[in-house]
């Protein structure tokens, strides 16, 4: 390639790269035994990483440990985003800093041998014991491979006029 089209086709490069939003890398962690021993403990930690104060660290590592290394996550709404565990880390950023707390008020358990399926409901705040900001449903796929728990998949979906949560998956 003649010099000015490599220097151009760098150039193209090191802006296109300046563009991409900027994130930190999650660092790997050991899980914590408590967190992946049982469909509970994998349920508590997945809550607990997720409520923050605003601007306070979050537990992005802690939450890593949870999930297959390939694993996706999945919004369901008026358009759909999939996502792996750093783009959905880097997607949830600005809403973590400001502040967010989402908690089960529901869960049904569906479990063969190894593997199992939860419908968690939530509802999320903004502040600690402010009001409630939306609701939708979690649904989890985890297997257990002998020593731990791991969750497959994550999909959700917020509820909405046309989609309210059925009485199955309420209190």
């Amino acid at each position: 390639m003649p010099r000015p089209l490599l220097v151009l086709a760098l150039a193209l490069v090191a802006c296109a790269a300046g563009s991409r939003p900027q994130h930190t890398a999650v660092p790997t962690i050991p899980a914590r035994p408590d967190d992946v021993g049982s469909i509970d403990g994998i349920m508590r930690a997945f809550y607990e990483v997720v409520n923050v104060e605003p601007d306070a660290p979050r537990q992005w590592s802690r939450d890593r440990t949870l999930y297959l290394p390939d694993i996706r996550f999945v919004a369901i709404g008026k358009e759909l985003h999939v996502w792996d565990h750093q783009q959905f880390v880097d997607e949830s950023e600005p809403l973590m800093r400001a502040g967010f707390y989402e908690n089960e008020i529901n869960r049904v358990e569906r479990r063969y041998g190894n593997i199992a399926h939860v419908f968690s409901t939530y509802e999320t705040r903004t502040t600690k014991d402010g009001p409630v900001r939306s609701r939708g449903v979690n649904s989890l796929q985890l297997f257990f491979d002998g020593k731990r728990w791991w969750v497959a998949s994550v999909t959700w979906q917020s509820e909405d006029a046309d989609h309210p949560i059925p009485p199955e998956l309420l209190p």
